[in-house]
């Protein structure tokens, strides 16, 4: 791979899980502080919307939005990470056809999966083309299916379907989400399996916790090598709550449902929490998306699980053109390097 002069202020073998955004933030900061060819990005095969969805419909390929959202973030020059993202992020939309609309780096991960026969051989062969130094590993093989069961019995099919659920006019919040769970056997990657092992710290990132970051763990087998690690746990904190799928949560309802599906208090070391608030105008208007920060309710959190620490920090930044609160990717990786 690259031979780089540079010397990073840490060495530490990282292994993350994550899904979009918030796993991009987490990527970004992690590769300019940390020895790049340390870092594993693991990520879901259950995005069924937009590009992504279509394209495993319509070509029978693992959805590749996510992988390329990782790859992107793990580019550590620069100007080569502005190009590739402006090929990346391109949708066609000057063509006709059925590739209108499709992500031009979306296109790329397909037919290199077909051409190397597998999602995993064409991820990595995405990864030698691009020089790219981190790894990005599919945490399944499987075409997988993600279903939601909610409160009164309801249940929901694919992935966009409960991500999206909020924004129909018929959304009931008092129907929460109780069960999330695969159509079928989902079998794990074993190089996924292995990477686990070797860790010195696994992260889940920020994200859309029922949709992006817990389905990982239904995966076969990797609750289990989370369990047999002796890595450091580390659990990212949302800055803001999501309509659909974490209404009202607080920090403790984050630990709750990391318990359940970890199916382990003790495994979780750290929970990283923000501490610097909006601001009261930009607050407003986050309300009226039905957005409020999560509370870090410290004394619940210490009941459901004694042994994890809470470190609180001033990791978000408000950027006022997109009107979006994000982490700050120094600042998080900073202090997960830390720890």
């Amino acid at each position: 791979m690259n031979i780089s002069y540079k010397k990073y202020a840490y060495q530490q073998k990282i292994v993350t899980f994550g899904g979009g955004t918030g796993h991009f933030s987490l990527l970004r900061g992690l590769v300019d502080l940390n020895q790049p060819d340390l870092i594993s990005a693991i990520v879901g095969t259950w995005d069924s919307g937009g590009s992504s969805g279509r394209l495993r419909t319509e070509l029978g390929v693992l959805p590749p939005g996510d992988i390329r959202q990782c790859l992107l973030a793990l580019m550590e020059d620069t100007k080569q990470r502005q190009v590739a993202q402006k090929l990346f992020d391109d949708r066609l939309t000057d063509i006709d056809g059925p590739l209108k609309g499709h992500s031009f780096g979306n296109l790329i991960a397909a037919r290199l999966e077909h051409i190397y026969k597998g999602p995993d051989r064409g991820t990595e062969a995405e990864r030698l083309l691009f020089r790219i130094n981190g790894r990005v590993l599919p945490v399944s093989l499987s075409e997988l299916n993600l279903m939601a069961k909610l409160e009164g019995g309801e249940e929901l099919s694919g992935e966009t379907n409960i991500d999206l659920r909020g924004q129909k006019p018929d959304y009931n919040p008092k129907k929460k989400i109780t069960r999330i769970y695969f159509e079928t056997n989902a079998d794990p990657n074993p190089e996924v399996i292995q990477t686990i092992l070797d860790a010195e710290k696994i992260i889940f990132s920020a994200g859309d916790l029922y949709t992006s970051i817990l389905p990982h763990l239904l995966v076969a087998g990797i609750k289990e090598a989370i369990e047999q690690s002796k890595a450091k746990v580390i659990i990212v904190l949302n800055l803001m709550t999501k309509v659909g799928e974490t209404d009202n949560f607080r920090a403790s309802d984050y630990l709750k449902n990391f318990i359940y599906y970890l199916g382990s208090k003790n495994r979780i070391d750290f929970v990283i929490a923000n501490s610097n608030g909006l601001d009261a105008e930009v607050l407003k208007v986050y309300k009226k998306d039905k957005q409020l920060p999560v509370n870090i309710d410290e004394t619940e959190c210490k009941k459901i699980a004694p042994e994890s620490k809470i470190i609180k920090e001033h990791l978000a930044v408000y950027h006022v053109r997109e009107h979006l609160f994000r982490h700050d990717p120094t600042n998080l990786a900073t202090t997960v390097l830390e720890l």
